[in-house]
């Protein structure tokens, strides 16, 4: 087994739509690729998949090792980019050793751990019995891992491939939450007369990972609108529409909203979005540095939210705490509990809807965030609900599947990986939960920038990953 081969099937795999949620072709497609190469395959009635690689001559006695992943991806792109994720394939290049998709997401958060699991399921390689189990819908409420039945896989060791930082080893990861809040609303006619209408926004922010990136700095598009339009509330300012962010686990990357502010106050409120621009682009120079900024005057819109409430969501996209509100006191580095202001969408019959999520290694801490984020939107009128928890991980030092990766990591590199827990959700939480004797870990290759735009594989650890999985799995007994 070769990165090479590994990388070969991923391509393949860019072809194939799979936005959380819609995995029917990715599911289809792995079917057809277990009958393509006489595969034992099953499906589940979630659209979970687990394929079968015999255990090879004289390795039947050796445990059995569930190798897993996720079907599904993040799908977002930049505004403008024309593609359509429900039938384009991804287009991506190769450039400075990185596989990069430059206008949308890439996938390779799981895709590429998808393809290992392929390249070991048809290579030579003398393992035991390898069960591999390709999860739908994590993405979005880890939905194919809380369907999963006793019995769907026998093995009692599982390798997560779902990781983003080649060189460490995962043994543990935050539980997490969505919070959502709807404000109800009626449109308010308005008078063209002594009126300027402009649209405002904040756009190429960095983004990321609501998880892996909440505690790098980076600027968040939704709540930095909300500052400035809290700023020109006293000018009688109206709101005609507001939207911003996308997936509830990926830091808003852009936001828009068109205003009508009094003509005599157009000037200023101009001049106070470029001040607030000049100030923002300061604050962020180090973390985000690419931040931009537009306002622009645009056609009078005949309508706009009544103004209690847009007094009032403004005000509370503002107030919503966002990013880390405590460190891992146990961990050195690791945050333990956060919460990220997702989105804010106009929706049709009068509501407008908030979308965040909270997450943390300590349940009790977890639920206290969503509860802060629920009273904050609570206090301004709005409807507030909770949905999709999910179980963390514990750590487990004591793990023999720990203890085999990192002598084989010691092996092949001579050095020593790093272990520790991770912010980001993962399934494993919710496999022990139905098969609670599993020993688990988690490894993969260094991706950057999955859940936005600009997504990129390091080639070069790519080799590193599929080396290592090769060695545990030949080697484990």
């Amino acid at each position: 087994m070769t990165s090479d081969k590994v990388l070969s099937i991923f391509k393949d795999i860019t072809r194939v739509p799979r936005e959380s949620g819609h995995e029917e072709k990715i599911v289809a497609w792995l079917q057809d690729f277990a009958a393509r190469h006489s595969l034992e395959c099953r499906t589940d009635a979630a659209g979970n998949v687990v394929m079968v690689k015999p255990a090879s001559p004289g390795k039947e006695n050796v445990p059995v090792i569930v190798l897993q992943s996720h079907s599904d991806m993040v799908c977002e792109k930049n505004s403008g980019v024309e593609h359509d994720f429900a039938e384009d394939p991804i287009k991506w290049e190769i450039e400075n050793g990185w596989m990069i998709a430059r206008d949308t997401t890439l996938g390779a958060d799981c895709g590429i751990g998808m393809a290992a699991q392929l390249a070991v399921l048809t290579s030579d390689l003398p393992t035991g019995r390898i069960e591999a189990l390709f999860t739908v819908s994590e993405e979005t409420g880890l939905d194919g891992a809380k369907a999963l039945k006793p019995g769907f896989i026998s093995g009692k060791v599982l390798i997560n491939l779902d990781s983003e930082d080649e060189g460490e080893l995962f043994i543990g990861c935050a539980g997490g939450l969505d919070t959502t809040a709807r404000f109800s609303y009626r449109m308010e006619s308005l008078s063209e007369s002594g009126l300027k209408f402009f649209r405002v926004s904040v756009g190429n922010a960095l983004g990321g990972h609501s998880g892996d990136d909440i505690d790098k700095g980076r600027a968040n598009a939704v709540q930095l609108l909300a500052r400035f339009l809290y700023s020109q509330i006293g000018l009688g300012l109206s709101l005609c529409s507001i939207d911003g962010g996308n997936k509830r686990n990926a830091i808003a990357r852009e936001a828009m909203a068109i205003v009508a502010v009094p003509e005599s106050s157009a000037s200023g409120f101009k001049a106070s979005f470029a001040d607030f621009a000049s100030d923002v682009r300061k604050e962020y120079a180090a973390t985000d540095p690419d931040v931009d900024f537009a306002c622009e005057s645009v056609s009078a819109c005949l309508y706009a939210v009544e103004d209690a409430v847009a007094k009032a969501l403004i005000a509370s996209l503002f107030a919503a705490p966002h990013g880390v509100l405590a460190m891992s006191p146990d961990i050195k580095g690791l945050v333990e509990t956060s919460t990220n202001l997702a989105s804010v969408k106009m929706e049709g019959e009068g509501v407008i809807r908030i979308g965040t999520s909270q997450r943390s290694s300590v349940i009790s801490a977890m639920r206290a965030a969503a509860a802060k984020v629920e009273a904050c939107f609570r206090l301004a009128g709005a409807e507030v609900a909770h949905e999709s928890e999910y179980p963390g991980w514990k750590p487990d030092t004591r793990s023999a599947i720990l203890q085999e990766c990192v002598a084989s990591y010691r092996r092949l590199f001579g050095k020593e990986p790093v272990v520790r827990a991770i912010h980001a959700g993962l399934e494993c939480g919710l496999f022990l939960e139905t098969y609670p004797d599993l020993d688990m870990i988690s490894f993969g290759p260094t991706l950057r920038g999955v859940h936005a735009p600009g997504e990129r594989l390091d080639l070069a650890s790519l080799d590193r990953f599929v080396r290592l999985l090769e060695d545990v799995l030949v080697n484990y007994k």
